[in-house]
């Protein structure tokens, strides 16, 4: 009974959209998705995107395969310009928490995540494919509930606990007692549970396992340039290994060095990880496009940097970049979507709104 309560108030909210999505004649029959691939730029604004799609050459470009596209506006509970905690909160479960936070609102009270509900609720399998540490904010708010980000014991122990298959990114230090301030070794724990650690590229991609533990580097992945196809084959892989599931899956995937590079106001650095966020985005367009069944969000939990794009090349595919800050803007980010659903998410949004619009397409009986 407890259960469908709490179901009934997450779907609550939506139930207005599903009417609007009924009679309004701009709407497509509402179609559903067997399966929803969340993807994060972190830190990529419109000129982040406009940059790649420069870059690329136009015709190259990823983003250019999207039917439909939209504004979020990322502010966090108490401030303006929100940071990748507060950000990455709204995103996942539908409430904006105070900056720092992960998943954990002002009163106290812990948010789920729209994969963690997708599983409890409708079967579904789950999982994240990071470029940053597995504990980091945005895989974080999958999972986790603290008051500090950066409270890696406890987030460590709650992923330990995860119901996820698939977790993959880097940090293995933080597993390993001798570098925790409790002595715990929450890798134990993953093993015990039955999950195939792996700690490298080639033994992600041979794994055969249903349950999946990549802890790929000691500590942070390296930039683009230096790790290879690690976005791209983990996306694959973490697909390949949930679509086996029944009920279908959740998957998150977050370019996360995107924001690294923002923050130095590197505009190499930028591109190249611009350039294997579109790597990984036209193999995930390609499996959605084959299987019929998916549908592809592509937003970001905020901007980094105030990147303004004075000049350029078309023809070329070069851009003049200059920059305002080396911190995050309260500008609205992009949304970018594709597959059964897609045409829920345009136009302006909150960042909040991505978790009950997700909850009630997973919901609506498929045909």
């Amino acid at each position: 009974m407890k259960k469908t309560f709490i179901f009934l108030l997450c779907l609550l909210p939506l139930v207005a959209v599903a009417d609007r999505t009924k009679n309004n004649p701009y709407h497509e029959p509402l179609k559903t998705p067997r399966n929803v691939i969340f993807i994060v730029g972190d830190g990529m604004g419109t000129a982040q995107v406009y940059s790649s799609i420069v870059s690329q050459r136009s015709a190259r470009s990823a983003f250019l395969r999207f039917p439909y596209s939209g504004f979020s506006r990322t502010y966090s509970y108490n401030r303006y310009t929100t940071d990748s905690g507060a950000g990455g909160s709204a995103l996942m479960t539908g409430h904006k928490v105070e900056n720092r936070h992960i998943a954990k609102g002002p009163d106290g009270t812990d948010y789920n995540s729209f994969l963690v509900n997708a599983k409890r609720f409708f079967g579904k399998a789950a999982g994240f494919v990071v470029t940053c540490s597995v504990l980091d904010a945005t895989p974080a708010s999958t999972y986790a509930h603290v008051t500090d980000r950066k409270l890696f014991d406890s987030i460590s122990l709650q992923m330990a606990q995860c119901p996820f298959e698939v977790m993959i990114g880097g940090d293995l230090n933080h597993f390993l007692p001798d570098n925790r301030k409790d002595g715990l070794a929450p890798l134990d724990t993953l093993r015990a549970r039955g999950y195939d650690l792996v700690y490298n590229l080639m033994d992600m991609t041979q794994s055969r396992s249903r349950k999946i533990c990549g802890l790929l580097t000691p500590d942070n992945p390296p930039k683009a340039m230096e790790r290879g196809r690690m976005l791209t084959l983990g996306a694959l892989k973490a697909i390949e290994t949930l679509n086996g599931n029944d009920n279908g899956f959740v998957l998150m995937i977050e370019g996360s060095q995107i924001d690294w590079a923002c923050h130095n106001n590197d505009s190499l650095y930028l591109m190249a990880e611009m350039a294997d966020f579109e790597d990984m985005l036209n193999a995930v367009l390609d499996f959605a496009e084959r299987d019929g069944q998916t549908l592809v969000i592509v937003t970001a939990d905020h901007e980094t940097g105030g990147l303004t794009l004075k000049n350029g090349s078309i023809e070329e595919g070069v851009n003049c970049p200059s920059w305002s800050t080396g911190g995050h803007t309260g500008v609205m980010v992009p949304v970018f979507s594709y597959g059964p659903g897609a045409d829920l998410f345009s136009g302006v949004m909150q960042n909040t709104d991505f978790y009950g619009k997700l909850m009630m397409l997973m919901g609506v009986k498929r045909n």
